[in-house]
Parts: C-alpha cells; structure tokens; sequence
C-alpha cells in the first residue's frame, strides 16, 4: 500500500490555478467554468488528502449556493472519505468528483491534465488504477 500526504511542489501551481480561476469565474456569476475548474482541481488534486478533501469541501459550497440539494448531498460522504482514500492510494483515478459521476468510478484523464502532470514531472496515474 503506497501513502500520499503532500502535492509534490511542481504540481501545485497547477492546482492553485485551477482554484483560482475557479474564484475568478464564481466572481463573474460563471457557473459553468467554475464548476469545470472545480473538476479540473480534483483530477489534479484527488491523490493529495488535503487537495482533494478541499475541493470536496469547494464542492459542498458550490451546491449550497446554487441551491443543488443533489450536489450537497453527494459532497457529504466525498468530503468524509475522500481524504482517507487518497492516504492510503485507493482514488478513482481521472473522477471529477461531483456528485454527476459515482463516486468511486475511474474515468479518462484528459489530455490536457495529463500535460500538467507531465510539465510538473508528476507520473500520470493509470488511468483505469490508482497506481502513480
């Protein structure tokens, strides 16, 4: 059993601007492309215990404020968990974690999360295991 506790310090940059422009897009009433950054800081963060549970926790907030009693109630159990799997590497690799896509189910890395992996000198999770 491999353990993950801290983002390697090339990675993140990437995570922090998928955040950000998360904010900037929130900022602007741009519900879309914040909560696509949201997905995008997750694939990014999810091996990470403390990325991913603040995603999660992001998430939470985002379906409190569009009102999404789906969104809300499918953050709970992620944003208890979802910290614990990426601790002891058992993370649906590629899951864009809202509450959309079950919450175990792996799923294709996109191409361009794979470059940020890449550029950061990351391994590219496999994309169907959560083997780095």
């Amino acid at each position: 059993m491999q353990f993950s506790t801290r983002m390697p310090v090339s990675l993140q940059p990437f995570f922090k601007e998928a955040l950000g422009l998360y904010t900037k897009a929130m900022l602007q009433k741009n519900l879309i492309e914040a909560w696509h950054q949201l997905e995008r800081a997750h694939v990014i963060g999810q091996a990470y215990p403390y990325q991913h549970s603040l995603v999660h926790w992001k998430m939470l907030i985002f379906g409190c404020k569009i009102k999404s009693v789906k969104e809300i109630l499918g953050q709970i159990p992620r944003l208890l968990v979802g910290g614990v799997k990426s601790f002891v590497g058992t993370i649906p690799v590629g899951n864009t974690g809202g509450a959309n896509v079950p919450p175990m189910r792996s799923m294709p890395i996109q191409q361009e999360i794979k470059e940020i992996f890449k550029k950061a000198g990351v391994a590219i999770p496999d994309e169907y295991t959560a083997t780095f």
